[in-house]
């Protein structure tokens, strides 16, 4: 039988709809979908999709038994590699790691592999399906600090060695960058992320919010005066990154760090929460990666005109296809190859325009990117009342500089062995975020992962 060249298309809201609303954008795949888009699957004896995954899932047994129909045992074969396959199916840039490296890529589209793990994952969920605990208990205590993607893969892969696992969360909610950071169109958060939270409870993990490592307690006193055996660090980065440009320090600037957490943890979007949030009528967002879009599609659902300003052309943009796609789908303006050189100010100190110079590409830089050169001459201005920063973010050095040994870099990310998470610091480990700044969620659970690994191997010395 001839393999199908297309993928099974995936149902989404309307456009026009979808932009004046915070329901989920993907409707993802029904059983009868899923098992036709499983069929297409070649279960290579050699798959480049496991390797181009993270935390390498067996990718070709779970479509195996998708394609028969066993959802239960498919989800099981992906939690034993995954403790987040809900959020991972929404948020992963599939197109770069599995899908990227997928042999039907080669003369069709690759295997939908993020839309058949969601679909495994939600099956489970509406099921009352929950991952397997370990059988045997260990006598070892591991405090993990943070409950992002890092810290609850990381929990979750020790829970099910049986370790007696702590996860200690600086916000009043469990979920890390998942719940403050990511919106509700692209990652619900009470069916989805605390769902997934609670999967990684059912291994055993114990979770306490309202607890700020390096000021409520800090690393040396979990180890001395806690006994804990291991401490594993899952902080993330959560310090925004400013340009430095003039008129910044005006009414009506924000980080997107800011922005989001107003909309996304603290519901500042619905009508029934209590939550301030500036709701501009013309916003520029500056940056280009996936941060930038959230930013920009939550202040397109909040009533604004919403423009993209970005330094480098759209083959640049570092955000996932699929986001900038649905940007542009929803009326985004994108004013690209352009670069911000001063916030406009009125008498009154509130944002009232942006002036930005047109930029061209030259030579690539160290990143292998295109360099971007200013046009002399060619500054025009934008009106907008808000700017949103989406520049990145950087580590907060609480947690560095309150933990005697603990080595940082010069940006302030903790120095950790990437194949173990090991710090300088002996029994601390560290991974995600806080270790390589601001990345993807896959990237922290990989980081997680291998945290894990190296923890149990350091017990077990």
């Amino acid at each position: 039988m001839a393999v199908k060249l297309n993928k099974v298309p995936v149902r989404e809201q309307e456009p026009l709809v979808r932009a004046k609303n915070f329901d989920e954008v993907c409707l993802g795949y029904n059983k009868e979908e899923a098992m036709e888009e499983a069929t297409r699957c070649l279960g290579c004896k050699k798959p480049k999709c496991v390797e181009g995954c993270p935390v390498s899932i067996n990718i070709p047994g779970f479509i195996k038994e998708v394609k028969e129909g066993n959802f239960e045992e498919a989800y099981h074969v992906i939690s034993m590699s995954s403790a987040l396959p809900a959020v991972c199916g929404r948020v992963c840039p599939q197109e770069s790691q599995c899908e990227g490296v997928c042999v039907l890529g080669i003369k069709g589209e690759p295997e939908s592999i993020g839309k058949l793990e969601r679909f495994v994952a939600d099956w489970a969920r509406q099921n009352g399906i929950k991952p397997k605990p370990a059988t045997e208990k260990k006598d070892k205590k591991i405090a993990v600090i943070g409950s992002g993607p890092a810290g609850l893969t990381c929990a979750g892969d020790l829970a099910r060695m049986g370790y007696q696992v702590k996860i200690f969360e600086a916000l009043h909610e469990a979920g890390g960058v998942l719940v403050y950071g990511i919106p509700e169109f692209r990652l619900p958060k009470k069916e989805v992320v605390a769902a997934e939270i609670e999967n990684v409870k059912a291994l055993g993990v114990e979770i306490e919010t309202n607890v700020i490592i390096g000021k409520s307690i800090t690393i040396d006193e979990l180890i001395e005066e806690e006994g804990y055996d291991a401490v594993f660090i899952g902080s993330g980065a959560g310090l925004p990154k400013f340009m430095g440009i003039p008129g910044e320090q005006a009414n009506g600037v924000f980080s997107a760090n800011e922005y989001l957490t107003r909309n996304n943890l603290m519901k500042g979007f619905r009508e029934d929460y209590d939550t301030p949030i500036f709701r501009g009528k013309k916003v520029a967002v500056i940056g280009g990666g996936n941060v930038a879009m959230d930013a920009a599609r939550t202040a397109l659902r909040l009533g604004a005109q919403t423009y993209i300003v970005y330094r480098r052309s759209e083959k640049e943009l570092p955000a996932r296809v699929e986001e900038v796609h649905h940007a542009m789908e929803e009326g985004i303006d994108f004013h690209l190859l352009r670069n911000p050189k001063e916030i406009l100010v009125d008498e009154n100190g509130w944002v009232r325009g942006l002036k930005v110079i047109k930029m061209e590409l030259g030579e690539p830089d160290e990143s292998g990117r295109r360099r971007p050169i200013e046009v002399p001459g060619s500054e025009y201005e934008i009106e907008v009342d808000t700017v949103i920063m989406a520049l990145g973010t950087s580590p907060n050095p609480l947690i560095s500089s309150t933990t005697k040994g603990l080595d940082t870099n010069r940006w302030k990310c903790i120095v950790a062995d990437e194949s173990n998470g090991q710090t300088s610091k002996a029994g601390v480990f560290a991974g995600g975020d806080a270790v390589t700044g601001a990345a993807t969620v896959i990237l922290a659970m990989g980081a997680g992962k291998a945290a894990a690994k190296g923890i149990d191997e350091y017990l077990n010395k």
